[in-house]
């Protein structure tokens, strides 16, 4: 039986080689897979899926009045899909995410969402709070605060400065968030010396 699943963390966890990791094993299998990424995330071009270990490979690019379901129904009709892999899923809408159970639940094919789940202002992104709504297996993926404890936090970082305010959607890296605990997190501490 299918399921949608969402496996989400901070910046820096590892997402993205995740999503790469089952592609590669699914396809070393013969299955098809069929890789989407929002068009909202052009760090590294639009519809490129990017790791900071150097891996990538193309996308699919969603936006935000694509119909996922449809895209999904084409791409099968052409050739069968055997697995749904979404990077970035925090910039999906809702429609998306219903479209996505759809996949699920009518053609029985499985849908791995990965992507952030809050925000820099520690609120939820709306292709998290649905996906928190609607899918079967949920898997946090853990990295850590520079301090050691674990990372459930994101700082947003401009010109140096930790800001908890601004727009939701800034599309950036290393350069821009960092992985923090609660506890420094609430502080404002994002490295040893720095407050």
């Amino acid at each position: 039986m299918a399921q949608l699943f969402y496996k989400y963390s901070t910046m820096n966890a590892g997402k993205s080689i995740e999503l790469l990791k089952v592609a590669y094993n699914y396809e070393e299998r013969g299955k098809r897979v069929l890789c989407l990424t929002p068009s909202v995330d052009d760090r590294k071009g639009v519809g490129l899926i990017s790791s900071r270990v150097g891996l990538e490979r193309e996308a699919i690019p969603v936006d935000e009045d694509t119909n996922i379901l449809n895209l999904f129904l084409e791409e099968n009709e052409r050739h069968p899909v055997d697995c749904v892999l979404i990077d970035e899923c925090q910039f999906l809408k809702k429609h998306h995410i219903l479209e996505m159970t759809e996949i699920v639940d009518s053609c029985n094919v499985p849908v791995m969402a990965y992507g952030l789940k809050n925000d820099f202002r520690n609120e939820l992104f709306e292709g998290s709070y649905y996906l928190l709504v609607y899918a079967d297996k949920i898997e946090e993926i853990k990295t850590i605060c520079w301090c050691g404890r674990k990372a459930t936090m994101v700082a947003r970082i401009v010109d140096g400065k930790f800001v908890k305010e601004g727009p939701q959607i800034a599309v950036g890296g290393m350069d821009m968030y960092i992985p923090l605990c609660r506890k420094h997190y609430n502080d404002g501490r994002t490295g040893p010396d720095k407050a």
